[in-house]
């Protein structure tokens, strides 16, 4: 099985991706870590990202699409992934579908944890509070829920139009919403 989850900061994405991915015996694919692991590594495309990430630009995005297709490419992915964090734009969708294409797969599902903004905002600033991160104020967070929905609203709606897209109430105990998220599944 191969999915994407997506859902604002906050959600629960990365903890829920994680277990999932055991569940369906295949990879996580976080991009945050795909980043870590090129640039620790020195890959050549890590060593690039690092000239932009050094310069405080963004990395562009063919970079993080050989990123995505290399780790796609890996054994341990062939037969089952959770995507976490990609595709983030409506032409990274399309790369998506390119590289997917060119591995002989596609995407069997895309599963959108969907939280009420102001739990969202309530979880993350208590999470600044126990971690310590002082750049969780809640109008950072607040903007970066704003800049979530503008910037993904086009992909649920790529998604949602292919049949692909499975929502899921985010909120709960772990255990809960993986439950949800097993019943949506597609066979």
């Amino acid at each position: 099985m191969r999915l994407l989850i997506m859902g604002p900061p906050g959600a629960g994405k990365g903890t829920q991706a994680v277990s999932l991915a055991e569940r369906i015996g295949g990879a996580h694919i976080s991009t945050g870590d795909i980043f870590r692991a090129n640039v620790r590594d020195q890959t050549e495309l890590g060593r690039t990202a690092q000239r932009y990430m050094d310069a405080g630009e963004y990395v562009p995005d063919e970079v993080t699409n050989a990123m995505v297709k290399d780790r796609l490419a890996q054994d341990d992915a062939k037969d089952a992934f959770i995507l976490d964090g990609y595709p983030r734009t409506v032409d990274q969708v399309a790369k998506l579908d390119t590289i997917l294409a060119e591995l002989g797969q596609r995407l069997d599902g895309v599963i959108e944890l969907v939280v009420d903004p102001e739990e969202l905002i309530q979880r993350l600033l208590k999470r600044a509070e126990t971690s310590g991160r002082a750049d969780d104020t809640e109008e950072v967070i607040r903007h970066r829920q704003e800049v979530y929905t503008a910037e993904t609203a086009p992909l649920l709606e790529v998604y949602g139009s292919r049949g692909l897209l499975f929502e899921v109430d985010g909120v709960g105990e772990v255990d809960e919403v993986a439950r949800r998220i097993d019943a949506v599944l597609p066979s």
